[in-house]
């Protein structure tokens, strides 16, 4: 298992817009998060900053198939349709990066 940690920016007019979309996930986006491997996904947002800290546990053993897998299924580009408006990446992430992904620095069990 791999502890995945990420953040991204929200804009500030889309708060409410962010939300409402996920307090009702597509119920296919969440079969498309199991089918790829991913358990333990939690999104949480700092208010006024407005930055969203996304956590998940990837369990599968190709990463890079399942994360092709989810950008290539149709419902999930409506879904990042959907959602991307409301974010503001980082200036710093790396090429190539929408959420700027964040390696584990400590974990306690």
């Amino acid at each position: 298992m791999q502890r995945m940690g990420m953040v991204i920016g929200l804009e500030p007019d889309r708060v409410a817009d962010y939300k409402a979309l996920h307090a009702a996930v597509w119920p296919e986006i969440l079969a498309l998060l199991s089918a790829c491997n991913i358990t333990n996904y939690s999104i949480f947002l700092k208010e006024p900053e407005n930055l969203l800290f996304g956590y998940w546990e990837y369990v599968g053993d190709d990463f890079e198939a399942d994360m092709a897998k989810m950008a290539a299924d149709p419902a999930n580009r409506q879904w990042w349709a959907a959602c991307m408006p409301c974010q503001k990446p980082l200036a710093t992430r790396k090429d190539g990066e929408w959420w700027a992904m964040m390696p584990e620095v400590f974990h306690f069990d």
